[in-house]
């Protein structure tokens, strides 16, 4: 196929929620291609141990490419263990200079319990205003609905849920099939 007629991978909306001293990261599940679901469980959120120290991480893009940067992420943890900013800051230096990884195509949403960070391939490393983040294909779509619930009583898993709930009622490219991780 030409690269103009290749319909082109759709998927996930990842969120990332700190609230009450946890922090939640949530991705849904389903890969597209055009507008055929390929598969409706993937796993884009993970649990890293680089060091001892746990990092949960949840990516949007390209599944190779995020698997290259959650490698090199844990890499750079190891170098500097229990130091999720300066890893990340890292990480964002080398995707941005590096002729191979700029053409990674993928963002990076990681916390270690404390930090919450979003990671893009332009060299940023933003913490996200009002301790909500959210990338992907329905990222806005959750990013407005968990703003709206973070001043409830609602638990950032709470929050982080329904927000995703959401945007997979909005977003044709986001599913409710969620998985989970706290820290």
């Amino acid at each position: 196929m030409a690269d103009d007629t290749f319909p082109g991978w759709h998927g996930t909306t990842i969120i990332g929620v700190k609230k009450d001293g946890k922090v939640v990261i949530a991705g849904d599940g389903q890969v597209s291609l055009g507008q055929t679901v390929i598969k409706g469980t993937a796993r884009k959120v993970r649990r890293l141990s680089p060091g001892g120290f746990d990092v949960v991480a949840g990516f949007a893009g390209s599944t190779a490419d995020a698997f290259t940067l959650l490698e090199r992420l844990e890499t750079k943890l190891e170098a500097t263990p229990g130091q999720l900013a300066r890893a990340s800051v890292e990480l964002a230096k080398d995707w941005r200079t590096d002729k191979y990884l700029q053409k990674l195509e993928a963002m990076l949403i990681v916390t270690d319990g404390k930090e919450l960070l979003v990671i893009t391939g332009a060299g940023d490393v933003l913490e996200p205003e009002h301790n909500v983040a959210a990338i992907g294909s329905g990222g806005n779509f959750a990013l407005a609905a968990a703003r709206g619930m973070m001043d409830s009583d609602k638990s950032a898993e709470q929050v982080a849920r329904g927000a995703m709930a959401i945007a997979a009622d909005i977003c044709v490219y986001t599913n409710g099939n969620l998985t989970v991780e706290s820290i």
